[in-house]
């Protein structure tokens, strides 16, 4: 048995006492031979760190364990406590001195001194933008409000923060909370800042470096990461942690009472180009754009002010955005024609105005006419056009063309985007017509006899319809200048490429003698377009809204072959032309059912489809 001499420690101590034992024995006993050694009465040698087996019991092959007092049992599980409680009031201490740096403006964050720690603080982090549950508000009617003013105005909301809560607090970002490197974040940054703002009339403004960005939004800056990585071949594998993190922080700001202009670009951004997200962002981005009045700046801006002319292009924006996703989906807009949109071009005016602010207020025109065009013939695809309303489609059919007309010639070859501003126009005026025309096959389905109009002029109209979507896959066809774009350009353009080759698809199939066309030339167009989404597309990211469109179209058109129409041409595409098809049939369920959507909708299915489903294979697990 052996014995070792051991001072008896302030823990040990302070158990005995509690025992009433204050005079600690000089001498322990601590057992540190094994059962079987004892029992044997001979010397037991551990190892060296003191754990079984001893020499023996291993040379032997014993199970060999060293008995415990009970004294020995209570002192370890003492020492033990004692601890851990050092332990949790170490990370306590670091804790507090982590948050009192994150709420400090322009401190450094504290580097922590173990790996594990900051994973256990990323929650309390978190939280910190979290909105209250429950805020204390008190309501004052306003003395200086007018008799002529707005009804709710006359009641302000008063509240008496602490000197605490006053402090703006600094919100995490994705690069603080970890989930991107500085690296990575400026590299996404520069692929969004460089390429795909100026697709979208430079939506960042007055921000040029990512520090700019990070330190007034991170809505904003996680928008600008999960697009960029959309659109990145080299970044793409960032794609679904920017998306997860944007998609949470707009959830979080949802119902907070604090934003900024910067959160509304960042709402326009993803509305611009996350498909699964564009309606609710496009919505969220309205609701903030007027409470903060983002709309009543263009009475200031008109006299010249700067801070006013930033808030009047923001505004435009979000319409732009708002009637993107309204037309596209057949919803009614949330955003009207209010004094900014009327005084458009006055707008274009001012010192401050730029080529991209004309570019911008061309899209505002354009989605105006449209959205006037949803408001006349609403979204009863069952029922045709009444003889009354053809004056009314008329004077919108003339209004696009004198927009065409007015802006056609306007805009040169741009440094960033070359050619895109011009031909932009012209995209942007076949769909807008398409869009117009296409109301003559409402009601098709009723009509006693599909292979003619009930007069002359519904035929054609149905005809311009037919030349502006063969317009639209012409030009995307031909263009390789476009279709380097392809990768970048907003939902908009993918949807109207969509929806020209279902529109075409149709007509040829069911409408071929009621309008005048060619039959096998539409759908060879069609053909060709596929294969150019094929080849564009096998460089996309796997979540890019046209590498689903490709794959629906594709499956779509070999649906009509095999019901009868002509077979695609027998193509050879490259391996990675044939992936998305492969990997992603799954995912096309949004076009599935293409009455979803007004436009997409042309009454009456096709024979052998119906409704349209574009999916009908087995599906194989990836």
């Amino acid at each position: 048995m052996e014995e070792s001499l051991i001072p008896s420690p302030p823990d040990v101590s302070a158990l005995r006492e509690s025992f009433g034992d204050r005079k600690p024995p000089e001498i322990t006993r601590k057992i540190t031979a094994c059962v079987a050694c004892r029992k044997q009465k001979i010397k037991c040698h551990m190892q060296p760190d003191g754990r079984p087996p001893c020499t023996r019991c291993k040379k032997r092959g014993l199970p060999c364990a060293v008995n415990r007092s009970l004294q020995m049992l209570l002192e370890d599980d003492v020492t033990w406590k004692h601890g851990v409680a050092e332990k949790i009031r170490r990370l306590e201490g670091i804790t507090e001195q982590l948050t009192s740096q994150l709420q400090t403006p322009g401190a450094q964050p504290v580097g922590p001194p173990r790996g594990g720690l900051e994973r256990q603080v990323e929650a309390p982090e978190t939280s910190q933008y979290r909105p209250k549950a429950s805020e204390e508000q008190t309501w004052e009617l306003d003395p200086k409000c007018e008799p002529a003013s707005i009804p709710a105005s006359c009641i302000s909301e008063m509240s008496n923060p602490s000197p605490r809560e006053a402090r703006t607090p600094v919100r995490p970002t994705l690069i603080s909370r970890g989930i991107l490197t500085p690296q990575e974040a400026e590299g996404l940054f520069q692929r969004y800042h460089e390429r795909l703002d100026h697709l979208l009339y430079r939506i960042l403004g007055d921000h040029q470096c990512l520090d700019t960005v990070v330190a007034s939004s991170p809505l904003l800056t996680a928008a600008i990461c999960a697009v960029a990585a959309l659109h990145s071949q080299s970044l793409g594998h960032l794609f679904e942690r920017c998306y997860n993190e944007f998609k949470q922080l707009v959830a979080t700001t949802t119902f907070s009472r604090e934003h900024n202009v910067d959160d509304v670009r960042g709402l326009c951004i993803g509305a611009f180009w996350l498909h699964e997200l564009s309606w609710g962002l496009a919505g969220t981005a309205v609701r903030i754009a007027l409470e903060i009045k983002l709309n009543h700046g263009i009475y200031q801006a008109l006299k010249g002010d700067r801070f006013a002319y930033v808030q009047t292009r923001l505004y435009y924006l979000v319409y732009v955005c708002d009637h993107h996703c309204s037309v596209l989906y057949g919803r009614p807009p949330m955003s009207r024609d209010c004094d900014s949109i009327k005084a458009a071009m006055q707008f274009l005016e001012t010192d401050h105005a730029t080529e991209d602010d004309v570019r911008l207020v061309t899209q505002v025109k354009i989605w105006s006419i449209s959205a006037a065009v949803f408001d006349t013939f609403g979204v009863d695809v069952d029922t045709p056009v009444p003889p009354g309303k053809l004056a009314q489609l008329r004077r919108f059919s003339i209004a696009l063309d004198t927009w065409y007309a007015d802006w056609s010639d306007r805009f040169g070859p741009n440094e960033k985007v070359g050619n895109y501003p011009a031909k932009g126009v012209g995209l942007h005026f076949h769909f807008a017509k398409l869009y117009l025309c296409s109301h003559a096959f409402r009601g098709a389905q009723a009509c006693p006899d599909p292979k003619s109009f009930p007069s002359l002029e519904m035929e054609e109209i149905a005809n311009t319809a037919v030349i502006c979507a063969a317009s639209i896959l012409g030009v995307i066809t031909s263009d390789t200048e476009l279709q380097s774009l392809l990768n970048g350009l907003p939902l908009c353009f993918d949807t109207m490429i969509a929806f020209a080759v279902v529109f075409l698809l149709k007509v040829a199939t069911k409408y071929a003698d009621a309008v005048t066309l060619d039959k096998n030339k539409i759908l060879s167009l069609v053909d060709r377009t596929i294969v150019m989404l094929q080849e564009t597309t096998s460089e996309m990211h796997r979540q890019h809204l046209l590498v689903k469109i490709g794959c629906g179209v594709h499956k779509l058109r070999s649906k009509f072959s095999d019901g009868g129409g002509d077979a695609i041409p027998a193509t050879r595409p490259s391996p990675q032309a044939v992936a998305p098809l492969e990997m992603f049939h799954a995912d096309v369920g949004w076009v599935e059912d293409m009455s979803d959507f007004d436009m997409f909708n042309l009454q009456t299915p096709f024979p052998e489809i119906d409704p349209w489903p574009l999916d009908a294979e087995s599906h194989h697990p990836l």
